[in-house]
């Protein structure tokens, strides 16, 4: 399998990522990858960019080096109630957003209190995606979950850094995996990128893929039309 979009990237805005905008798509084309997602860190998080960062990206082509940018974010979800770090009016504006849980923003809980959280941040209609949520730091009932995201159409990513640098995020991927492919939901394999040779490169998450025997057809960012798709129901009026 080879993905097409990467859905999931950081650039030096994110001050513990250490590539430009421009050289993440530059190997992105080298790679062949068609799309990519500017996801810089929300304002939780200590090395957010300034919240003009996301204002302007407005002002970034719609292709760089022949690759489409998908101008985003990586919000965090903040509380048990599943409320995210980004305002609705910035939410509105922007064209992908990832909700992810890290240390700095919220404090691990009790499973069911985690649980509750994510079964409320997939209500909202905003977040496409439900972030690198396979650590053992803030784990949950995976089934229940599972059950809500497909309710609510969220996308699931399974994340080739946590799979590194996570503690039982490895394990914790074939269980999520083997729930999605149960309940017929739809994943996302992202690189979550802080350096540009690393953008679309997921051989760990790819191998679990294969060896749990997740349909391709599941994998949205596989195929770039597929993705594409996905996107334009949401924001119809997008030149992808």
């Amino acid at each position: 399998m080879k993905l097409q979009a990467d859905l999931h990237t950081h650039t030096i805005a994110s001050t513990h990522a250490y590539s430009t905008i421009m050289e993440n798509c530059q190997w992105a084309e080298k790679y062949g990858v068609k799309a990519i997602a500017m996801t810089d860190h929300a304002m939780a998080m200590p090395d957010s960019p300034h919240k003009w960062h996301f204002e302007n990206l407005r002002c970034l082509p719609r292709k760089i080096c022949g690759v489409t940018v998908l101008k985003g974010i990586e919000s965090n979800i903040i509380d048990i109630d599943g409320n995210i770090d980004v305002p609705n009016w910035m939410l509105e504006k922007l064209e992908w957003v990832v909700a992810s849980m890290h240390g700095e923003a919220i404090k691990p809980d009790t499973v069911e209190n985690i649980t509750n959280a994510y079964l409320k941040v997939c209500k909202n209609p905003y977040v496409d995606v439900i972030g690198h949520c396979t650590s053992d730091e803030f784990f949950f009932d995976y089934e229940k979950c599972v059950k809500a995201f497909k309710e609510y159409e969220k996308l699931v990513e399974i994340n080739e850094s946590s799979i590194i640098n996570k503690a039982g995020s490895r394990k914790n991927c074939y269980e999520l995996l083997k729930l999605c492919k149960k309940y017929e939901v739809p994943v996302v394999v992202d690189s979550d990128a802080h350096f540009c040779q690393n953008i679309g490169q997921c051989p760990n998450a790819l191998q679990i893929i294969d060896e749990v025997g997740f349909p391709t057809e599941l994998v949205y960012n596989a195929d770039w039309e597929k993705i594409r798709e996905h996107i334009l129901k949401k924001h119809s009026d997008l030149d992808i």
